[in-house]
């Protein structure tokens, strides 16, 4: 492993290189050409466009394929802002680190001199010849990711009095993610501004199980299948919500379960606090016939819907047919919630639910055995 102090630099092995931003931040990458401009809007790669060719952006991490990338780009700069808006980088709560991989290999960088900045460029990964380097710098600035962006030629939208633009600018306002159905063991984060601390205890999460039958209705009719929401909070302390424990919308932990369905349909849970908690491990266990057929047979899926424009379906991949399934987990932090693709299974013959633990990982079947009975 390498560590770089500001001003250094240290070469890169083969086109495929990945940077990932450690500290509650926005990640943002400029392509720019030899003049240190982007050649277009389309050049910025931030949380509202993903991706540009070569470079690709997934939470606070980005992939890169350095002969992906357009005509003439001849460097990367890799920034970073604080999730949360008004913060400065030193307010943000943790410092902001940056790893860069690749060929097996690992660079680090710290930044030294950030404080009351807004946003900061980290590292720049720029072309020697027909080679690749990394450079760490460590440049804070105080005009935030909007001055940062017209500084490399991005035209950005700017609430100010000025003339309407020929072309429409880039809005740099987080934005819904819309309608998204995640891929097996992928994420999404949904944005929640938690400097708005109203907006933040008043938000009402919701998360449903589904089932409608899949592909085994005539097994399904009566299926009986039971959402579980195991939580732990920003103490560290952990619970679970259920059928027997319906938890509260008014006090911690601040989930609660609407109801228990029997048969093929809907059960939800809310969450009012985001603020409070830490994780939400969303699993489902089946009273179908000592647990035959698969959860995905019977059309299982959790879909999770901030009331905002933020809607992420996660499906399941497998046809194991166990008691317990691990569907997805909700992570609450300074960026938002972030929403993975889990999907574990407990063994075939135990009914000991999972167990969730305070610093997000859960271990299947190291809970206590539920029987369910009318």
């Amino acid at each position: 492993m390498v560590h770089l102090s500001e001003g250094s630099n240290s070469p890169l092995s083969g086109p495929r290189v990945t940077v990932t931003v450690g500290g509650p931040a926005d990640v943002t990458a400029l392509v720019v050409s030899a003049d240190g401009r982007v050649a277009s809007d389309a050049d910025m790669v931030f949380f509202n466009q993903p991706s540009a060719p070569g470079v690709s952006l997934s939470g606070s991490a980005l992939a890169l394929d350095l002969d992906g990338v357009r005509a003439g780009a001849e460097k990367i700069v890799v920034a970073a802002s604080p999730a949360t808006e008004g913060v400065t980088l030193a307010g943000a709560g943790a410092g902001v680190d940056v790893t860069v991989g690749h060929a097996g290999e690992e660079v680090r960088f710290s930044p030294s001199r950030l404080s009351s900045q807004t946003v900061a460029v980290l590292v720049e990964i720029y072309r020697r010849g027909t080679d690749w380097k990394v450079r760490a710098v460590g440049q804070g600035y105080d005009n935030g990711l909007a001055g940062l962006a017209t500084d490399f030629g991005v035209d950005v939208d700017d609430p100010g009095p000025v003339a309407e633009p020929a072309a429409p600018a880039l809005d740099l306002a987080k934005k819904p993610l819309g309608k998204i159905e995640l891929t097996k063991k992928g994420s999404a984060v949904i944005p929640l501004d938690f400097s708005k601390r109203d907006q933040a205890v008043a938000t009402v999460f919701r998360v449903d199980l589904d089932w409608d039958g899949g592909s085994d209705k005539r097994r399904a009719r009566g299926a009986d299948l039971d959402l579980y929401a195991l939580w732990a909070d920003r103490s560290g302390r952990t619970g679970a919500v259920y059928y027997r424990d319906l938890g509260s919308l008014t006090a911690p932990p601040f989930v609660r379960l609407q109801g228990d369905s029997t048969t093929p349909g809907r059960e939800t849970v809310e969450i009012t606090r985001p603020d409070h908690l830490a994780h939400v491990l969303i699993c489902a266990y089946s009273a179908v016939e000592n647990g035959a057929g698969s959860f995905k047979s019977y059309g299982a899926r959790a879909v999770v819907d901030d009331g905002s424009g933020s809607q992420v379906t996660v499906p399941l991949f497998d046809d194991s047919e166990k008691y317990w399934v691990a569907i997805a987990k909700l992570s609450f932090g300074d960026d938002g919630v972030r929403v993975e693709q889990v999907e574990d299974y407990g063994k075939r013959t135990t009914e000991h639910r999972p167990e969730l633990h305070s610093d997000g990982s859960f271990t299947m079947g190291a809970g206590p055995v539920e029987f369910k009975r009318s």
